[in-house]
């Protein structure tokens, strides 16, 4: 089966959690999943869930972030920007090796737009990836040059969302 790619991008709430359904289906089907998430800096529900899959579906971060990018030093940036250039590398060394069927690099467009992953290490990667490798990418700002490599993009936009009315993220929904 050659593989695609699939971009989940938008301002809306749900592009980590339609990844995680994707991988969740093909982990079901047999299918070696490795998810690995860029600038995540929280302890999330998924996490437990996904240990319960077993080995066929592996969650890779770094450590916890203590700011968003935006809130950070030029140190900080560039102690962030070494993780996140890691991360990437152990993708990317899953993917060649053959470790996965479906790779999810969840907010790895996150990473690209603030500067932490250069666009261009994203899209050698996505032009040499093997053949049968399915690849997801997730993230708000989704730009022309990825949307004409993918074969499936999904924009999820927010119409109403609670964090307008100052509800703060709430544990087993959001997060």
């Amino acid at each position: 089966m050659r593989g695609l790619v699939h971009i989940y991008t938008g301002d809306g709430k749900g592009k980590t959690t339609a990844a995680i359904g994707l991988g969740v289906r093909a982990c079901g089907c047999g299918m070696r999943v490795v998810m690995v998430q860029f600038l995540k800096g929280i302890q999330t529900g998924e996490m437990d869930s996904l240990k319960a899959l077993g080995p066929n579906f592996a969650l890779h971060r770094g450590t916890q972030l203590k700011k968003f990018t935006w809130q950070m030093n030029e140190m900080e940036k560039a102690q962030t920007a070494a993780q996140q250039n890691s991360i990437f590398e152990y993708a990317v060394d899953c993917a060649m090796r053959g470790a996965c069927d479906l790779l999810i690099l969840d907010e790895v467009l996150g990473a690209v737009s603030s500067g932490m992953l250069k666009k261009g290490s994203l899209l050698e990667f996505i032009r040499s990836k093997p053949e049968d490798l399915e690849l997801v990418l997730t993230g708000r700002g989704a730009d022309g040059e990825l949307i004409e490599l993918a074969d499936y993009v999904s924009e999820i936009k927010a119409v109403k969302h609670p964090a307008d009315k100052g509800i703060k993220g709430r544990k087993g929904i959001e997060y």
